[in-house]
């Protein structure tokens, strides 16, 4: 059995459990994701090439994902206060899809991280 240098390389198993982490936010309401994204900017200044595109990559879809779920809360939260004029329920709608979308985006990217990295291609 031979051992690439990627599979040893520094960082690699950080990156792992980062992409583990974000595919286990969604049973613990985004706390792991939370947790992941700690891990990611600990173990970044020391990892390898292929592991800091990772874990880079690991970051960057956290906080897209974080400021989109901000958005789609405010607007859950403007429709709950327009709903005495009737228009709120279109905008709760509308900030509930944003937030779905938002889930199943996040765990996809996750997802596909995860190959990738097992894969040993760059992110």
């Amino acid at each position: 059995m031979t051992v690439n240098a990627s599979q040893t390389e520094a960082g690699r198993g950080a990156a792992f459990a980062v992409y583990a982490l974000y595919l286990l936010s969604i049973p613990s309401a985004a706390v792991f994701a939370l947790i992941g994204v700690i891990v990611a900017y600990a173990a970044r200044d020391g990892a390898g090439p292929l592991a800091r595109s990772h874990l880079d990559h690991a970051i960057r879809i956290w906080w897209t994902a974080f400021w989109w779920v901000v958005g789609g809360w405010i607007l859950v939260g403007l429709g709950f206060v327009l709903m005495i004029a009737l228009i709120g329920f279109p905008i709760m709608w509308l900030g509930g899809l944003i937030l779905l979308i938002i889930l199943i985006w996040f765990t996809v990217k996750a997802l596909l991280g995860l190959l990738a990295l097992l894969d040993a291609r760059a992110r």
